[in-house]
C-alpha cells in the first residue's frame, strides 16, 4: 500500500496534509501583488523561525546550494578557512571550499564523535595576524547523528573577532534552539525538506550585518546565487528570479503551522522524539553510533552488531513500508539511521520501534524482552 509509506529518514521528511493541499493550488504570477503579499508573510515568519532581525534569503536550491551561497558570497580565493570535519557533510564543505580555491584547514574528529571547540579555539587564538576569514561547521552532522557544539565553537570565533561563523544548520534549524542574533552567527544555511516540512527545492540563508560587510569585498564569482540580488528583492517582497511558486505556498502554510506550535514546543518535541528513539533502540539490544550527550534531535544512527543493517532496512521497507536511511561512505552497511525531524509525532516513533522489534525477531535476534522497545520509548513519552 504505497499511500501507507512512513518516511523516517533525515530528509526528505513527511509532509503535513495542510502543506500538500497548499502546494496543490493553482500557481500565480510571481510578480503579482498576491504573490508579494505571500512573500511578505513568509519573510516575516522566516525571521521568527531563525530568531533574527535580518531578512532570510530564500533560494531555489537544496541545502547544499544554500551552503554554497553561504561560502561564495562572503569569501575570496586564497582566504584561509577552518572546516570542521567529523562526517560526510563536514567533508563536503571542505571539498566545496577547495573547489573555490580557499585555503582550508580541516579540524577533524572521528565519525560518531563531536568536534572539539578547544581545537578551534587554539587555531583562532594562534592567528595573531587575523588571516582566518571563516569557520565552517555542520551543526547536526546528519551522516552520524552527532550534534556539534555550535555555541562553544562560535564563542571561539567571536573572540577572534575577524572570522565569520558559517553554519550548516540543514537538519538543526527548526528542530532545536539556534538563536542567530543572540549568538551572533554570521551565515546560517538550511533546506526546506527537513524541519520546514516542505518538499525539497528551497534553501535558506540567514546573514548577519558583519557578513554583509564582508560581502562588499568578496570576489568569488556568483550570479544566480548572488545574495545581494536576493536581498534587494526580498526587501521589496519580491524575488530575484522565478521561485518555485507552489513550494512557497507550502512554505507559507508550514510556517503558519510552526508558529501555531511555538518554538519552545517544537524544540521540546524533537528532544522528546530523540530520547524516545534512543531508549527504544537500546532496549532492543542495538548499539548507537554516538553518545547520548552529543545526539542530534533530528536523526538517530543505529549500529547493530549481530545482524546486518541493510537487512533490517530492507525488511522494514518490505514488511511495514517504513523507510530508514542507510550509512554513508565507510559506514555504509554498518549503520542505519532513523529520522525524527519535522512532521513526526510520538505515534510515529512507537510504530517504528514496534516494527523494528518484529524485524529483529524475524532475523533471529533474541537478546531482548518482547515489548521492551515500545515500553522504553513510551516511558519517555509518559515522563
Amino acid at each position: 500500500m504505497e499511500d501507507k509509506q512512513l518516511l523516517m529518514i533525515p530528509g526528505p521528511t513527511p509532509i503535513p496534509a495542510r502543506v500538500l493541499q497548499a502546494i496543490a493550488k493553482h500557481p500565480i504570477g510571481h510578480r503579482s501583488k498576491a504573490y508579494s503579499k505571500i512573500q511578505e508573510e513568509v519573510t516575516a515568519n522566516l525571521k521568527w523561525l531563525h530568531q533574527t532581525e535580518q531578512d532570510v534569503q530564500a533560494l531555489t536550491v537544496s541545502g547544499t546550494g544554500a551552503m554554497e551561497a553561504g561560502v561564495i558570497n562572503f569569501l575570496s580565493a586564497g582566504d584561509r578557512v577552518l572546516v570542521g570535519c567529523n562526517g560526510k557533510f563536514g567533508e563536503r564543505w571542505a571539498e566545496m571550499a577547495a573547489t573555490f580555491a580557499l585555503r582550508i584547514e580541516c579540524i577533524s574528529a572521528e565519525w560518531g564523535k563531536p568536534l572539539d571547540p578547544a581545537a578551534f579555539e587554539a587555531k583562532l587564538e594562534a592567528d595573531k595576524e587575523k588571516q582566518i576569514k571563516a569557520v565552517i561547521i555542520t551543526h547536526s552532522e546528519t551522516s552520524t547523528a552527532v550534534l556539534n557544539d555550535l555555541e562553544g565553537i562560535n564563542k571561539a570565533v567571536k573572540a577572534h573577532g575577524e572570522a565569520l561563523m558559517i553554519v550548516d544548520a540543514v537538519t538543526s534549524l527548526g528542530a532545536m534552539n539556534i538563536p542567530i542574533d543572540e549568538w551572533g552567527l554570521d551565515v546560517v544555511a538550511s533546506g526546506s525538506q527537513k524541519g520546514y516540512m516542505v518538499p525539497p527545492g528551497l534553501g535558506f540563508v540567514a546573514v548577519s550585518a558583519k557578513a554583509w560587510k564582508a560581502y562588499e569585498t568578496a570576489t568569488l564569482p556568483k550570479y544566480y546565487l548572488d545574495l545581494g540580488l536576493h536581498r534587494k528583492a526580498t526587501a521589496k517582497n519580491s524575488t530575484a528570479f522565478t521561485p518555485p511558486i507552489n513550494l512557497v505556498f507550502g512554505l507559507q502554510e508550514s510556517l503558519r503551522m510552526m508558529r501555531e506550535e511555538g518554538l519552545e514546543n517544537i524544540f521540546a518535541r524533537h528532544d522528546r522524539l530523540k530520547r524516545a528513539t534512543r531508549a527504544g533502540v537500546k532496549a532492543l539490544g542495538l548499539g548507537l553510533l554516538c553518545e547520548d550527550e552529543v545526539a542530534s534531535p533530528a536523526v538517530t544512527a543505529v549500529m547493530p552488531t549481530n545482524v546486518e543493517a541493510e537487512k533490517i532496512r530492507s525488511l522494514m521497507q518490505e514488511k511495514f513500508a517504513i523507510s530508514l536511511a542507510g550509512g554513508q561512505d565507510h559506514l555504509k552497511g554498518k549503520i542505519f539511521r532513523i529520522g525524527h525531524l519535522g512532521f513526526v509525532c510520538d505515534r510515529d516513533i512507537l510504530t517504528v520501534i514496534a516494527a523494528l522489534e518484529a524485524v529483529l525477531q524475524e532475523l533471529g535476534q533474541t537478546n531482548f524482552t518482547p515489548g521492551a522497545g515500545v515500553a522504553a520509548a513510551n516511558q519517555v513519552f509518559v515522563g
